[in-house]
């Protein structure tokens, strides 16, 4: 994957575009650029799939079109047979030629033939006109600006907010063309919000977990085709451990990395799974105390987020893929998804099935700038692909029919999930309740002292330019009663938290920060003999 940045137009200006890819730089090894009079395209390329020959931007071999592309095609091998077949002779092993080739033969429609993360552009050299493009999930990103004569565009917001401009995003499952004249047209080629329309439900419990199962196994299959390292980010929750007994199968080359509090829940079970299949496995030690200030700041700086929640999940997962990127891993594997397809969230379960699935339709649409934003950034902040076989399109469809019912089923959240693999799940993770990772550490909680300058923070990076920082909406929905409509108007209302609502929080946060000192004070005192004397068991 890439950082890709463009200006088109006649006032294009190549100092500028330079200052905006340096702004992307974190998200590859080398920098790839093409300067001509109205058309100045670069790209900062993570070399992944045919890692010499995959030259951004590609150009058509009749030079008439120029790519920026950022992600990866799944399914690259099955479309260059078929382009072959056609008559395209390939200059290259990558999914990038393919993708230009995909849409030099069947024009616009190949959106609909990509199985993939991905958004990019196309160029017509001569008139400047760029087609846009970006995955139905809004796995990766591409935003743009206006400015006299030229039109930008890039993978993230931080390198747009030089231009004081409003900034706009390409929205999910959308394409269309951006005009020399810096219009942007675009339009829905997907509605994910009706995927799966007109299928039948799948409401047989045999059926549904042979079909979980099936999806889910072909989903990390495809993304782990590759001959580098592939790692995994492991909270020991039920989401990643499934990932990485798929990973161990077949990419034998992994090593897990688990983010937490020695002594937490989540980094034993994590150790226990990585011993257990014999997989490397690296531990970020984090206390709560370790969190300051800076780390605040830089999570903020790389994640662009924009509501506190996102933000505090952030600052947990920077940590994660800094290690990924010391260790040299550039391909991870994470569980991202699966708590809002498959009913990991007891909201899901405390209405009615219409008001539910409503619910479901409005995380999945939103988690393009939640779960998924905090991904692409903290990982390609440090020069790392993630990859969320869990948002998979056909696993997404597969989830669009499948009735709350076997969501959560006999007090188990996920159940069809763990149904699905129950024969390769280890007992003690299959039966093991959801536990948001960190929560019950304590990181959460520290973060949340920082609470009130998120917002502040996020101004000075200019991220306000695309949107404030705003109150969390689940926090919004809860205080609801899980009314969707009422929440939505309610955040409508009053978009950021109150003054009086940051001191509560505050409060509660320092309440809960100063009780392991308070512990640590009042408690007993340890003698020498004490420190010294074996663990029980």
């Amino acid at each position: 994957m890439c950082g890709i940045v463009l200006s088109l137009g006649p006032e294009a200006d190549p100092a500028i575009f330079r200052r905006m890819l340096t702004a992307l730089a974190p998200r590859g090894e080398v920098t790839e650029t093409r300067y001509e009079n109205g058309l100045l395209a670069g790209v900062r390329r993570l070399r992944v799939v045919d890692r010499e020959r995959a030259v951004q931007p590609w150009t058509s071999a009749d030079e008439r079109w120029v790519l920026c592309y950022n992600g990866e095609v799944f399914n690259h091998h099955e479309l260059r047979g078929e382009l072959t077949r056609l008559g395209y002779r390939f200059r290259s092993l990558s999914d990038t030629e393919v993708v230009l080739a995909a849409f030099l033969h069947w024009g616009e429609r190949m959106v609909t033939r990509l199985r993939g993360e991905y958004a990019f552009a196309v160029v017509e050299r001569a008139t400047g006109r760029a087609y846009l493009v970006r995955d139905p999930l809004g796995v990766k990103p591409l935003y743009w600006t206006r400015t006299p004569g030229c039109l930008h565009l890039a993978s993230e917001v931080k390198a747009l907010v030089g231009h004081g401009t409003q900034i706009a995003e390409v929205p999910p499952g959308h394409h269309g063309w951006a005009d020399a004249d810096g219009q942007v047209r675009l339009r829905p080629y997907l509605d994910l919000l009706r995927l799966g329309e007109g299928l039948p439900v799948v409401d047989d419990p045999d059926e549904a977990a042979l079909l979980v199962r099936a999806a889910l196994t072909d989903s990390i299959r495809v993304r782990v085709d590759t001959d580098l390292t592939v790692g995994v980010v492991l909270s020991g929750g039920l989401d990643s451990s499934l990932a990485l007994l798929h990973v161990r199968e077949l990419h034998p080359d992994c090593v897990a990395v688990t983010v937490g509090v020695p002594e937490s829940p989540d980094v034993a079970y994590a150790r226990r799974l990585a011993v257990d299949l014999g997989v490397p496995h690296e531990v970020v030690e984090l206390r709560p105390r370790d969190i300051r200030l800076a780390d605040i700041r830089e999570a903020i700086r790389i994640s662009e987020l924009t509501e506190y929640g996102d933000i505090i999940n952030a600052v947990v997962s920077v940590p994660i893929f800094r290690r990924l990127r010391e260790l040299g891993v550039k391909v991870v594997l994470t569980g991202d998804g699966s708590d809002e397809l498959f009913g990991g969230y007891p909201m899901y379960h405390e209405v009615g099935p219409e008001a539910s699935r409503r619910l479901f339709l409005h995380k999945i649409r939103n988690l393009c700038r939640t779960e998924l934003q905090r991904v692409d950034r903290a990982s390609m902040g440090h020069g790392v692909e993630a990859r969320v076989p869990f948002l998979d399109l056909n696993v997404v469809e597969l989830a669009m029919r499948l009735p709350v019912a076997l969501k959560l089923r006999e007090g188990q959240e996920k159940w069809i999930v763990r149904r699905a693999f129950a024969d390769l799940l280890p007992d003690y993770v299959r039966r093991r309740p959801k536990n948001p990772m960190s929560y019950s550490s304590g990181l959460h909680e520290r973060a949340r002292l920082y609470k009130p300058l998120f917002a502040r923070l996020h101004r000075q990076y200019g991220y306000h330019l695309l949107e404030p920082v705003r109150r969390d909406f689940d926090t919004v929905l809860t205080r609801c009663g899980n009314d969707l409509d009422r929440a939505i108007a309610a955040g409508r209302a009053r978009p950021d938290y109150t003054v009086l609502e940051h001191a509560r929080d505050l409060v509660g946060a320092a309440r809960w920060n100063a009780a392991p000192m308070v512990r640590r004070l009042v408690g007993p005192r340890r003698t020498r003999g004490d420190e010294e004397a074996p663990l029980p068991g």
